[in-house]
């Protein structure tokens, strides 16, 4: 066995543990046996005579922890992912999946969703999550469409444009949150990121996206590669690389948008997994990305486990993240700084 499948084999491998033993973690007692028993009868079907003694035991993993810990890592792995393509793009590890506003969009969507008081569900799915989601696509077509030129958009022209929004978005949700005391404390808990009170059907929204738009981007691997080497390089090559970014846009942009929309803004997971794994995997995005996804999942996964057990109440994963992110920020800031000395 190569160390390139070794790699991805230890990872699968890691992912799986990480799941299983983060369902484990929770204020009920419950056992890492009858976790494994539970989970198997379920998605295998065996163990009944077992799992029907266990009684709430197995509705409390099989209704509530299983899926909240799923939704983690698919939300981590997806983040990750897209944020090892914006760090191609721009040629620039600091780069975040939240660069161009897509969050603080989302974050709106959410806010003006939770401030009218909109109905709980709206064709069967959670009203906040909806505007969440339509908000966050609305917000790149915006960006992007401002910052075009012509067929193309610069780059430093789509930073610049993203920043004013988030700016701009950000202090209408302050204003919101002011006119608003009863909603406020909501408000603010979802713009940190909380996996708390989430189910299958968070699961089932996050996961198509999540799939078919990393199945996608992984299309984009070998452009992404000759990309890197600079935009005149990969016209040479034959890469239209505008239309490719402009896909890419767009395509992480759903991909971020389902995820922001039930999870909220979690920071810092898109910027850290996608560096960590190229210092061991290189930079080929053939293998970073879906390296990165692994990675990035099981990152947010002990971090939502982290968010829901070491205090006596839930606080939120995106304090979480950001303790942990902020130090790696500064590190990267300081890396590039002896890089340009």
């Amino acid at each position: 066995m190569n160390r390139k499948v070794f790699t991805v084999v230890i990872l699968c491998f890691i992912s799986v543990s990480v799941i299983i033993l983060c369902t484990f973690l929770g204020a009920a007692d419950i056992s890492a046996k009858d976790v494994i028993i539970i989970l198997l009868n379920k998605i295998f079907g065996l163990f009944d005579s077992q799992v029907q003694n266990l009684g709430t035991k197995a509705s409390i993993i099989w209704q509530l922890r299983f899926p909240r810990t799923l939704l983690a890592f698919i939300v981590g792995g997806s983040l990750a992912m897209c944020g090892g393509v914006y760090q191609a793009i721009f040629k620039n590890p600091m780069a975040d999946p939240y660069i161009l506003g897509i969050s603080s969009g989302a974050a709106f969507g959410a806010t003006i969703a939770m401030f009218f008081k909109f109905s709980n569900t709206l064709l069967g799915t959670n009203a906040v999550s909806i505007m969440a989601f339509v908000c966050g696509v609305g917000t790149i077509f915006l960006v992007y469409n401002i910052a075009r030129v012509g067929k193309s958009a610069h780059l430093t022209s789509l930073l610049l444009t993203g920043t004013a929004f988030s700016q701009f978005l950000t202090a209408i949700i302050s204003l919101i949150m002011m006119l608003s005391a009863n909603e406020m404390r909501k408000i603010y808990f979802w713009t940190l990121g909380s996996f708390s009170s989430k189910g299958w059907e968070h699961v089932i929204t996050v996961l198509p996206y999540a799939v078919i738009g990393s199945a996608l981007i992984i299309m984009y691997c070998r452009d992404l590669d000759i990309i890197m080497l600079g935009d005149d390089s990969a016209i040479r090559f034959g890469v239209e690389t505008e239309k490719v970014k402009r896909n890419l846009f767009f395509i992480t942009a759903l991909v971020m948008a389902a995820c922001v929309s039930v999870s909220g803004i979690i920071g810092f997971v898109g910027l850290i997994a996608p560096h960590v794994v190229r210092l061991f995997s290189g930079p080929m995005h053939k293998r970073l990305l879906p390296l990165s996804f692994l990675t990035g999942g099981v990152l947010l996964t002990v971090c939502d486990s982290i968010a829901r057990t070491v205090m006596d109440s839930e606080i939120p994963v995106g304090i979480v993240t950001a303790i942990i992110g902020a130090p790696f920020f500064v590190y990267l800031l300081r890396s590039k700084r002896n890089e340009v000395m």
